[in-house]
């Protein structure tokens, strides 16, 4: 079925920025290079963070709660329409991924700045998703329904999958409310949680079960497509590298996997995308093992945090892109013919928090220090001296490094990383490095577990105490 397509078919000439920190930063210099008028949005937490005097225009919107600022649909459309925008960039999270938000957007005229709504609300929803792409002929491990809070019928699929399997809320991400069962005296006691999670989180307690694949790549497919049925993958990344199921280090291309295998899944997803009409920008997440080879597992319809890698290594800036197929440019007149990758990249996503639980470390940037040097850039939302707030997302930068090949990159990323000089809260920065200096890391050894063996060893535990 083809795109209903955004009407949208001007040029931009003033953008509002639905987001904050490093996202925003992003757009906005994103918008600079295209010479669109940058309009940024920000709630009284954030009130003195840098990015905001890059900006043309920087408009108050509300409390810290995001529920109030980021997330009030309402003001941020009323705020673009009196600062006579005419699109408005959602970056990524808050209501990046909000169908509701992005028809409403269209219909008070202005260009939503992402996939067409009926593409966000088809895939935004996992088990709808599943569904839908596995008709289109995606490979996928098995998987139920959403199923009713009823024993016997979790029980008789987790039976039908075949354990171990894995608990998922069908309206969320993030790995938030993921749990594990490998038995049916697990099931239960795992299902009951994952419910409380999911309706905390994202409002529905609806949920389904996946088989759990022990120890699988997480590798990403990024696309861009335009509104006439042309699409392009831009290669792929690894994302393995996780805590609590969310991404802390990725790398591009994905190593040690057969270029063969990796054109093969490009083009699978090539065509089945332009055959449905998808449009603007996407990532295709799947997981892999040498023996069941790549099968889906769900697809983000927005730009990506880890999106710079592969900037890196085409030379192709994603976010004036998309902007650019949202205005109604073609997908050759955006991209070149041919997109080649050279070297290789890594991104470290920095967090404020403890390096051994993971627990965000709100609090003031006393000092904050960024690396520099050849191959090295560093994305943020914030400057000495800023507090890092609770009320949001505790990643407080990203440093991504190139090299000309993969042992390279990473040294480049570990040294950056030990000229980073933060203060004042805690980071996972030593939980960083102690993965860099893993051998299963440097070897390629390289999977969803990772993270736990590093964890595990008394050295690391030592180490970052």
């Amino acid at each position: 079925m083809k795109s209903q397509k955004n009407i949208h078919h001007q040029p931009l000439r003033r953008v509002l920025v639905a987001n904050r920190g490093a996202a925003a930063a992003r757009v906005i210099r994103a918008l600079r290079v295209l010479g669109i008028i940058s309009i940024a949005v920000y709630s009284e937490a954030d009130a003195g963070l840098p990015y905001l005097q890059e900006a043309d225009l920087a408009i108050p919107i509300g409390p810290a709660q995001a529920s109030l600022s980021y997330l009030d649909q309402d003001n941020i459309i009323k705020v673009a329409l009196e600062a006579e925008a005419d699109g408005i960039h959602p970056g990524y999270g808050f209501l990046s991924e909000n169908a509701e938000f992005a028809e409403r957007v269209q219909a008070a005229g202005l260009c939503f700045i992402g996939p067409s709504p009926q593409w966000i609300r088809r895939l935004g929803h996992k088990t709808q998703a599943r569904s839908f792409m596995a008709s289109e002929g995606m490979p996928q491990a098995a998987s139920s329904p959403v199923l009713p809070n009823d024993p016997r019928a979790i029980a008789a699929a987790a039976d039908a999958i075949g354990f171990p399997v894995l608990i998922k809320p069908a309206g969320g991400g993030g790995g938030i409310g993921m749990l594990p069962a490998h038995n049916h005296a697990e099931l239960m006691t795992a299902w009951s949680k994952a419910s409380s999670i999911s309706q905390k989180s994202f409002g529905t307690a609806e949920l389904y079960l996946e088989k759990l694949i022990s120890a699988p790549r997480h590798v990403e497919f990024q696309v861009l497509a335009d509104r006439y049925g042309g699409v392009r993958v831009l290669f792929e990344r690894d994302c393995s590298v996780q805590r609590r199921h969310q991404k802390v280090i990725e790398e591009a291309r994905a190593p040690a996997i057969n270029n063969e295998t990796l054109e093969h899944v490009s083009a699978l997803i090539a065509e089945l995308l332009a055959r449905v009409g998808y449009d603007i920008i996407g990532t295709v997440e799947m997981l892999y093992t040498p023996e069941a080879g790549f099968v889906f597992l769900e697809m983000n319809t927005r730009l990506q945090v880890e999106h710079a890698i592969t900037e890196e290594i085409t030379g192709i800036d994603i976010v004036t892109a998309q902007i650019r197929l949202a205005s109604g440019e073609s997908i050759d007149a955006v991209l070149p013919q041919a997109i080649t990758a050279h070297g290789h990249a890594i991104e470290a996503r920095i967090y404020a928090e403890d390096p051994l639980s993971f627990l965000p470390s709100p609090g003031p940037l006393q000092t904050f220090t960024l690396p520099q040097g050849d191959g090295i850039r560093t994305e943020t939302g914030y400057a000495q001296g800023c507090i890092v707030s609770s009320y949001y997302d505790p990643m407080i930068a990203k440093v991504i490094a190139w090299g000309e090949d993969r042992p390279a990159a990473i040294q480049r990323l570990r040294q950056a990383l030990t000229e980073f000089d933060i203060r004042g809260i805690k980071t996972n920065i030593p939980f960083i490095i102690r993965v860099l200096d893993h051998d299963d890391f440097n070897a390629c050894r390289i999977d969803t577990a990772l993270s736990q063996r590093v964890l595990a060893t008394p050295e690391t535990q030592k180490e970052m105490i």
